[in-house]
């Protein structure tokens, strides 16, 4: 029963994840899309922990700490890459 409520998660996760993924792909702006890869990203890390509740796979969790230490590393190397190309914030 236990098992069966973290695969629910999982999937209603997954459906956010796919939510997200439409976002990144019709994304106005460049900073619309970085907010939904890290949704991506931290949709992926709430799967892998819940499959890893579900499944008792330890090795799952280790796997959701390496991408959640590579999605903070994503989002500065965006705003290093938007500062430099000058599209950082505006006076307006």
């Amino acid at each position: 029963m236990r098992e069966a409520l973290f695969l629910v998660v999982a999937a209603v996760i997954l459906f956010s994840i796919l939510l997200g993924l439409v976002r990144v792909v019709f994304g106005n702006e460049p900073v619309d899309r970085m907010m939904a890869a890290q949704l991506l990203g931290t949709g992926g890390v709430g799967v892998l922990v819940a499959l890893a509740a579900a499944t008792g796979e330890a090795v799952l969790v280790d796997v959701a700490l390496v991408f959640a230490a590579l999605a903070s590393v994503t989002v500065v190397a965006f705003i290093h890459r938007i500062w430099r190309v000058g599209e950082g914030p505006r006076d307006d």
